[in-house]
């Protein structure tokens, strides 16, 4: 087995032309990035590039706590729906033009008209946005003007929200939020021309692109212009892909790469072995892992049927003997104690009761039923595992044969978009502190849906929990609508929620800290010693 990874480091060594010299930081990355567009981003592989190349009204500190980035400063109105954002003096694109307010503008506009931009709901949030972003052509979109952005100058944003929204500036570091140069990505698309690739683009954020060799690396280096270049220490950063959780850690222990960052690159059959090293570091995260069904496929489209295969998981075997890191047993969707609040109990494990709910549904024994695919990734191992368990828990309590199917990164996340799959597994990583950053992607038509799932009662508790100032009333409307989704519904079935795990040598590399939003920015990093 040593003899065999050997040769995939040699390989990879010889793929990737290592004559040219090794970045100051390298960083496993896992999959390969889908797209770094900010507006189509749907992962967390092509976010960690995003947020090295641009830059929000605010950005993420190694705390993962939002704090000033192009906007220096910013005033909310008493009633916490207008914020008006003062930019930056020194805030730059890479081709030393000023970032201005007018940038915001278009890219959110941009973003609110691209069809497909899945997180465009983010900026629903802001007066006027949802009815323009939901429009199904340019002739039935209503005016700019409707929505409620304005740049009154080239360094002032102002912003009107439908409702006070306490995680806004948490949203406003987010990459869907993020400006792009909108000369480049204009003359881009006239020409037909790609714009994010070395060379053609232009961005605002730490780090520049200078190379992307797919299943390779994506090289970036410090950006002279940015405006707090100053504090940026690294003046490389290499994100290599990997085919598999072995390679990746073969490159690390070999010293190819400085930095794991996510916990589907380590072999979990070496987890146990792992977690006495030094080098490994894991905290909690806001993020649960799950199973997700196509509703408007059958036998999907019951909810006996769906919830007779939740009822079956046995989430404590897949977290003892396929996870191993510490992961906790999930009946619901938000994390315990996201914000203070506490979610309510889902199905629980009850095999009898999920036999009875199939037979009600006109497969008793299983008999019947027809030939269903569990789709999965192969991103990590751990998807494998597990769908391999699911596959056996299934046949033993249900008497149903299930099919696997595994697929690339970007092919999975494209069949998700387009309801190309029976059920599947997913996960979700909050993307503010609050439990709407995970209850609100599954309103009627939602970018992130991906369910078909719908339901206008659902969606009035949402949206009336977007409007209750009472902190303790609008968690009552987030368990009234939780409940629906993992107890009543079940469009999906929590398994459980993660736990991050990080390998770096914490006496060399510095600026990394444990965060509930999983943020690390390469722009904190430093050495330490090397």
């Amino acid at each position: 087995m040593k003899h065999f990874y050997l040769c995939l480091l040699f390989a990879f060594l010889a793929a990737c032309g290592r004559q040219t010299e090794r970045a100051e930081l390298v960083v496993i990355n896992g999959a390969e990035p889908d797209t770094i567009d900010p507006a189509k981003i749907r992962g967390q592989p092509e976010g960690r590039v995003a947020n090295s190349l641009f830059e929000g009204l605010t950005r993420s500190n190694q705390a993962g706590e939002a704090e000033p980035g192009v906007a220096e400063k910013w005033e909310i109105s008493p009633d916490g729906r207008r914020y008006t954002f003062h930019l930056r003096a020194n805030a730059k694109w890479s081709n030393g033009e000023p970032v201005t307010s007018r940038d915001f503008l278009w890219s959110w506009l941009r973003t609110l008209r691209e069809p497909e931009a899945e997180y465009k709901y983010q900026l629903y949030y802001v007066r006027g946005a949802e009815a323009f972003g939901e429009a199904k052509d340019n002739a039935s979109r209503p005016p700019e003007s409707t929505v409620a952005i304005a740049a009154p100058d080239d360094r002032t944003f102002t912003v009107e929200l439908n409702n006070p929204t306490p995680f806004f500036i948490d949203l406003c570091a987010f990459y869907t939020l993020m400006p792009v140069h909108r000369s480049t990505v204009e003359t881009a698309e006239a020409s037909k021309v790609p714009w994010l690739r070395p060379g053609k683009i232009v961005n605002n954020g730490p780090f520049l692109l200078t190379e992307w060799k797919l299943n390779d690396r994506i090289r970036l280096v410090r950006n002279p212009h940015y405006w707090d270049v100053a504090n940026v220490k690294m003046s490389s950063v290499d994100m290599l892909p990997s085919p598999s959780a072995n390679t990746a850690f073969n490159f690390y222990s070999n010293g190819i790469a400085d930095l794991i960052l996510d916990k589907s690159m380590v072999p979990t059959s070496l987890i146990d072995e792992l977690k006495k090293r030094p080098d490994y570091h894991a905290s909690s995260i806001l993020a649960t892992y799950f199973m997700r069904f196509n509703v408007t496929r059958k036998p999907f489209d019951d909810a006996r049927v769906r919830k007779a295969f939740g009822l079956v998981v046995d989430k404590g075997l897949l977290t003892e003997k396929v996870t191993k890191a510490g992961e906790v047993v999930a009946d619901a969707f938000v994390p315990p104690g996201t914000a203070g609040y506490q979610p309510p109990a889902g199905l629980g494990r009850d095999a009898e009761q999920a036999r009875k709910l199939l037979a009600e549904a006109g497969f008793p024994g299983g008999a019947g039923f027809p030939v269903v695919h569990y789709l999965y990734t192969n991103k990590t191992e751990t998807d494998e595992k597990i769908a391999v368990e699911l596959q056996t828990m299934f046949k033993r309590e249900l008497g149903i044969s299930i099919q696997l199917t595994k697929k690339e990164w970007a092919v999975y996340l494209n069949s998700l978009s387009s309801l190309d799959y029976d059920f599947c597994r997913s996960s979700w990583v909050g993307d503010y502190k609050d439990p709407n950053t995970f209850l609100d992607m599954f309103m009627t038509g939602g970018g992130n849906n991906n369910c078909g799932w719908s339901n206008k009662t659902y969606d009035d508790i949402i949206r009336s929990a977007g409007k209750e100032p009472d902190q303790e009333k609008r968690f009552a409307l987030f368990r009234k609508a939780e409940t629906m989704l993992v107890h009543d519904e079940v469009p999906i079935v929590p398994f459980f929620n993660y736990v991050v795990v990080m390998f770096y040598d914490g006496e060399r590399l510095g600026g990394i800290q444990g965060n509930l939003t999983d943020e690390h920015p390469f722009r904190a990093m430093f050495w330490k010693k090397k």
